[in-house]
C-alpha cells in the first residue's frame, strides 16, 4: 500500500464515523430565536425513484442555506432563501422563486417543505399552524403531524427531553424524506 491510498483510507474511516455532537447542545424552544448549523445526509423517495445526498443546513432567524452534496463533496445543489425569494443554484443552472417547495419540486423532482421543516428539524411544530404532537416516555417528541405531513422522530443525540433529533423522517402523499444529523451547531441569535 503506497503512503497516499494509506491517507486515503484513513481518511475515509474518518470520515465514515462522524458520531452525532448534538448532546452537547441543547434543542432551542423556537427556531426564531436560534441559529443552527447541521450536517448529514437526506435520502428521497419519489414517483417509485430514490435519491440521497450529504446535506448542510444553515439556519438564520430570516434565511437558510441549503448545500446538497454528492458523497465526494461537490454541491449539487444550492438553496438560499429569505423572506423576500428562493434562490436554487445547479452546477449549471440559476433557478428564483418565491416558493421554496414549488422551486424544489420543479427543479429537483421532490418538495422541500422549508417552511415547516425549519421547525420540525427541532422537534417542534411550526408555530402558525395545528398540530398533533405525541411524545414518548422521556418526554421527547416522537411524532408531529401538521400541514400534510407526518414527521417521526426514531433516534436523538442523547436520552433527555430537550435533547436534539439526530434521525427524522417526513411523509406527504407519495414522499419521504428521511435526514439523518451527524452533528449539529446551536448558536443565540445576538
Amino acid at each position: 500500500m503506497t503512503r497516499w491510498s494509506g491517507w486515503l483510507l484513513v481518511l475515509f474511516i474518518a470520515g465514515c464515523s462522524s458520531v452525532p455532537t448534538g448532546q452537547l447542545a441543547l434543542r432551542p424552544s423556537s427556531a426564531e430565536q436560534k441559529l443552527f448549523v447541521l450536517n448529514g445526509r437526506i435520502s428521497i423517495r419519489h414517483d417509485g425513484g430514490r435519491s440521497s445526498a450529504n446535506i448542510r443546513w444553515t439556519h438564520h432567524a430570516e434565511a437558510d442555506e441549503i448545500l446538497l452534496m454528492a458523497p465526494l463533496g461537490y454541491t449539487v445543489a444550492r438553496i438560499r432563501s429569505d423572506t423576500q425569494l428562493v434562490i436554487l443554484d445547479t452546477a449549471d443552472k440559476h433557478y428564483t422563486a418565491h416558493n421554496t417547495g414549488e422551486l424544489t419540486e420543479n427543479v429537483l423532482g421532490w418538495y422541500l417543505p422549508l417552511a415547516g421543516l425549519r421547525y420540525w428539524v427541532l422537534a417542534l411544530p411550526e408555530p402558525d399552524g395545528k398540530a398533533i404532537i405525541e411524545h414518548d416516555a422521556l418526554g421527547q417528541t416522537s411524532f408531529i403531524q401538521q400541514d400534510g405531513w407526518k414527521i417521526h422522530y426514531t433516534r436523538y443525540a442523547a436520552p433527555a427531553p430537550d435533547s436534539l433529533p439526530v434521525r427524522i423522517t417526513a411523509q406527504r402523499e407519495g414522499l419521504e424524506l428521511q435526514l439523518v444529523i451527524d452533528q449539529w451547531e446551536i448558536h443565540s441569535i445576538p
